[in-house]
């Protein structure tokens, strides 16, 4: 009997990508990592330091060079092409006329090649992106996702432990909306282990300033760039989760950039929001009863991605 490999393709090896296939290692997420990238010698040199960190992972990992038709066998496929350097604004969309050139070239050839596996995005813009790649490979709802404002999420959630002094994983919190600067904080479904916010009255740690809350965790990336000029840690071990929750069907609920088919009221965009991802994919978005004004910012957020998506698609006219 021979047992399946997990095999995981990602396709572009920038500061992005290269990490997010070291971690589907360290992590022991993947049997196979499958790296593809356009310029072949940095393909070819991201291999061999790959490979000389194999040693010291939990298990064998085999990392291979790929081009598109050999991604075919790939259980999940990380979209990671783009350029950092057209971010220098502090705007994700500038990427935009860039990525969606490249992902609709390439998508195309890595279907007719046979995949049928799961595709999650990491380009910028992440919603436009993860909207266009559903699009160019014809694949069912759920099995496109993107990264979203799961890395966000991780940044409020960084933010309140700083203040609280409490651990990552013993509340619950979000941002959603755009991975970028349309998002929002749904406050009214942060808890602590079930006891809401609310709650906890005049404890000064949890006497959130609210609005710089927000701005912390949608400028957390840029604070990152102005130094490195690159992110690379968050972004990455955010990917490989949701890569993870795929491949060993956890059906974790996650911030995502997902399909919105009525939920809040959206319908035919991607958007970030917490959902169940599994083997399947997204396999239900999560719907909370947001309180008007939470609900009218989440729609306000939507109606910015949904007016960028209209911009992709004329740039591919």
């Amino acid at each position: 009997m021979e047992l399946k490999k997990r095999v995981v393709g990602v396709v572009g090896l920038g500061h992005v990508g290269a990490h997010v296939a070291f971690v589907l290692g360290v992590m022991g997420i993947a049997d196979e990592v499958k790296i593809c990238d356009c310029n072949a010698q940095k393909a070819e040199s991201e291999r061999q330091d790959l490979m000389d960190a194999v040693m010291f992972m939990p298990h064998r990992v085999t990392y291979t060079i790929a081009d598109y038709a050999d991604l075919k066998d790939c259980d999940v496929i990380v979209n990671a092409v783009g350029d950092i350097n057209l971010c220098a604004t502090g705007n994700r969309d500038d990427e935009m006329e860039y990525t969606v050139a490249q992902v609709a070239d390439y998508v195309p050839k890595v279907m007719a090649g046979g995949f049928d596996g799961i595709f999650v995005n990491i380009t910028n813009p992440c919603d436009v992106i993860t909207d266009l790649i559903a699009k160019k490979s014809g694949l069912p709802k759920g099995r496109v996702l993107g990264t979203g404002t799961g890395l966000d999420s991780s940044r409020l959630i960084s933010a309140i432990v700083q203040q609280t002094g409490l651990e990552h994983h013993s509340f619950t919190a979000y941002m959603m909306g755009e991975h970028g600067n349309a998002q929002m904080v749904p406050w009214s479904i942060v808890n602590f282990r079930g006891k809401p916010l609310a709650d906890y009255g005049d404890d000064p740690r949890f006497a959130f300033d609210r609005e710089d809350m927000k701005k912390r965790a949608i400028g957390g990336g840029w604070v990152t760039y102005k130094g490195k000029h690159c992110t690379e840690y968050g972004i990455c071990s955010t990917a490989a989760s949701i890569v993870k929750a795929i491949l060993h069907d956890e059906k974790k609920i996650m911030a995502a950039s997902v399909p919105l088919d009525g939920e809040y009221g959206e319908t035919g965009i991607f958007c970030g929001v917490p959902a169940v991802i599994g083997i399947h994919g997204v396999e239900q978005v999560m719907e909370y009863n947001l309180p008007d004004d939470e609900l009218q910012e989440f729609k306000s957020c939507c109606q910015t991605i949904r007016n960028n998506i209209a911009k992709a698609a004329a740039l591919l006219k």
